[in-house]
């Protein structure tokens, strides 16, 4: 079977019911570890464009600032030059600007999403929980049921011997009178 190798293989399906609870409980904590560590990510970002911000704002004020110089020495192709890099620190601040605020909003989402699965991951806990105290229960009384049948399939089997031995003397009576001895002897 040549085919067989790239086939995706099946996941098992846990057979005991606390074990799906298990597993899921340890992908919800392996999902919120990564949209976690996603969001931190994020948040670092944020952090670095919010200095690149800062660092483009003040070359703008510098470029603005060099430009009044130059227009008041008369120095028109500097003026110009100026000018130009301050349009392009203007670029640099409002990309800046629309990074750091998409940042700001997946940051925020992440975050909401890793407690999102923070709760449920509570929630399956305390689940959990309940599910193996209902369990232990349940395989208590089945314990205890199980003894009670046992206990009435013996009185049962009891009362089949007596029912058999009965009929042993029944047959022993009726022979006996067949052959004509009447009452047994004691």
């Amino acid at each position: 079977m040549l085919f067989g190798f790239w086939r995706k293989k099946d996941k098992k399906k846990p057979v005991d019911p606390l074990a799906a609870f298990d597993q899921l409980i340890e992908d919800l904590e392996r999902q919120g570890a990564e949209v976690r560590k996603s969001a931190a990510t994020l948040l670092a970002l944020k952090g670095e464009l919010s200095r690149s911000l800062e660092r483009y704002t003040r070359q703008r004020e510098d470029i603005v600032q060099r430009c009044v110089v130059a227009d008041a020495r008369g120095d028109v192709k500097g003026a110009q030059v100026l000018r130009r890099d301050q349009e392009q620190a203007q670029a640099l601040i409002r990309s800046t600007r629309e990074s750091l605020d998409r940042a700001e909003v997946d940051a925020r989402l992440l975050l909401e999403a890793a407690s999102e699965v923070g709760a449920r991951a509570a929630e399956l806990r305390i689940e959990r929980h309940s599910a193996s105290a209902r369990l232990t229960a349940g395989s208590l009384v089945t314990g205890a049921m199980r003894e009670q049948v046992e206990r009435i399939e013996k009185v049962l089997a009891v009362d089949a011997a007596r029912d058999e031995v009965e009929r042993a003397h029944a047959l022993a009576e009726i022979y006996r009178e067949e052959r004509g001895e009447g009452e047994p002897s004691k």
